[in-house]
């Protein structure tokens, strides 16, 4: 009997595959399979074959997901680069949209009631958590509703695991209001704490911007009702 078939008996009786022994002796796997044939493996060599199959169907499984995410990635960046092409400079009559509809999502616009009676006065209140959003939101009020910057308020809303300096001197950067202006500080327990939402998904707290107009109220108010007959 060939040496190298000795060697290949016995690595096939240690529960090598054909792969590994066509690797270590360098014979041909059809040659292999012929020697082979009616071999009866021990129980371990068997295991060990089980073992290896089984670990080898993982990583190509493993391997595909990773080349399906890559290639998910791949597509949404792309699409969110054509996406993103599309939106030039937003004109007047696109941020007046843009504010009307961003008021009509986020705006307060349930009037005031105390003592069982309807306020005359209602201010114009946006409460949320997106600098970007905020930065829009204020845009419109700058440019399209001519809110006198005097005028423009904030209040900030915390949380435990925050640090209060380091949110008010993020959000005075981000809206470009003062910290004279920022009236209120309200600290809350995060819904994290209570298990009803993963911790730190309010990064930045959320931030309330006001305008004490009831006329600018009724004027947004009029512009939603406008839009929404349309």
């Amino acid at each position: 009997m060939r040496n190298d078939k000795n060697k290949a008996l016995k690595f096939r009786l240690q529960g090598r595959s054909y792969n590994e022994i066509t690797k270590l002796l360098g014979v041909p796997k059809s040659t292999l399979s012929g020697w082979f044939t009616g071999l009866e493996l021990p129980d371990s060599a068997k295991e060990r074959l089980n073992k290896r199959v089984y670990e080898k169907s993982v990583k190509a499984i493993i391997k595909r997901n990773k080349l399906q995410t890559h290639l998910a990635e791949q597509r949404a960046r792309k699409i969110r680069e054509v996406s993103r092409k599309k939106i030039e400079k937003l004109s007047d009559r696109d941020l007046f949209i843009v504010g009307i509809v961003l008021y009509w999502a986020e705006g307060y616009k349930r009037p005031i009631i105390k003592n069982n009676k309807i306020k005359t006065f209602h201010p114009v209140s946006l409460t949320n958590s997106d600098p970007k959003l905020i930065k829009i939101y204020l845009k419109f009020l700058r440019e399209v509703c001519r809110v006198p910057e005097e005028k423009i308020t904030a209040n900030l809303r915390i949380y435990e695991h925050q640090n209060d300096n380091y949110l008010l001197d993020f959000w005075s950067k981000i809206t470009d209001i003062p910290y004279s202006r920022f009236e209120k500080m309200y600290y809350g327990v995060s819904k994290s704490s209570l298990n009803k939402r993963p911790y730190n998904i309010l990064p930045y707290g959320t931030i309330q911007i006001r305008v004490n107009s009831t006329n600018l109220y009724h004027q947004i108010m009029g512009w939603i009702e406008g839009l929404s007959n349309i």
